[in-house]
Formats: C-alpha cells, structure tokens, sequence
C-alpha cells in the first residue's frame, strides 16, 4: 500500500483525533498515550510535532489516500545515551497488516542515522504485542533480550522487549 512520510501540519489534529481514538493501539503504547483519545489530545500532540526543530528528534506523521493514519518518531537519547535514540509508532487498526509500519520504520531510520551522531536505535514493544514486534524484524531489528515483568499496563504487569537496530 503507498504512503508517504511527511512533517507534522496543524491541519492533521482531526485525522489524529479520529484515528488514534483506539483503545487497540492504546493498549500497546505507554500511558502518555490516552484512551479515549480526545481532540484536544491530538491537538496538543499534533501541535508539539509541527513546533519540533528537528535538533534532537524526527516526527514524521504517516499519511495514506492524503489522511493522516500514523506517527512515526525518533528521540535522541542524552547523558551517555547520547549515541542512542529511541523510535516509537502508532498506526490506525485499518491499515494494520499492509507492511506500511515497517516500511515507514525503515524509512525513518536511514533518516536518522543520516542526521544524527548515533549508532544505535532501539524500540521496546510488549512481549504480547506480535505485531509491533513483526514491524521490528521486517525493519531489520534485531530482539535483543525479553525484560521480565518490567512494564505496568491497565492493572497487569507483563513483559516488554528491547530490539535494536546498529548503524
């Protein structure tokens, strides 16, 4: 399926509004991500995406058939993390499965290993989440350990993974 990555616009608050309202794609993010997910959600997110000066991130939003269905960003890490950055994504139920996020993952990556003085990009999914872990490996990232009960979500402790990708 085509899609393209693009910079964040204030015009894309409603399609963030209405796509990321899915207690699905809530439940694999971390609590900063809200269920339900309301406008003024998407606008303040929407909002500090489009204000970003690229120094030490990249958020890019995922557009398909010209409507927003996804983020895509990449975090420079600080302190001795500073060869480090941390990649996180979303993308709407609809369009789960396409090959889009891994893709857009893809995409993203060579961007930030071309901008940035890292090395390394990591990404911590939940163990249960197989999706998101598939995105990873397709994208080229390597499982680099299961961290053992160290994620506490809607009243349950579980696992997460740390998978990296090396410049």
């Amino acid at each position: 399926m085509d899609f393209k990555l693009r910079k964040w616009e204030p015009g894309d608050i409603s399609d963030v509004a209405h796509y990321a309202n899915n207690n699905k794609i809530a439940a694999n993010l971390r609590d900063v991500f809200p269920y339900p997910y309301t406008f003024e959600d998407a606008r303040g997110y929407v909002t500090a995406c489009a204000e970003n000066t690229e120094e030490r991130q990249l958020c890019r939003a995922i557009v398909v058939d010209g409507h927003v269905v996804g983020s895509v960003g990449i975090f420079c890490g600080t302190d001795v993390y500073r060869k480090s950055a941390e990649l996180g994504y979303w993308l709407a139920e609809d369009f789960w499965g396409r090959g889009i996020m891994s893709a857009a993952v893809t995409q993203l990556c060579r961007e930030a290993f071309a901008a940035f003085d890292i090395v390394r990009i990591y990404a911590e999914p939940f163990a249960h989440n197989k999706g998101s872990r598939r995105v990873l490996e397709k994208a080229g990232f390597t499982l680099e350990g299961i961290m053992r009960q160290g994620v506490y979500k809607n009243g349950h402790v579980a696992d997460y993974c740390m998978y990296a990708l090396l410049k």
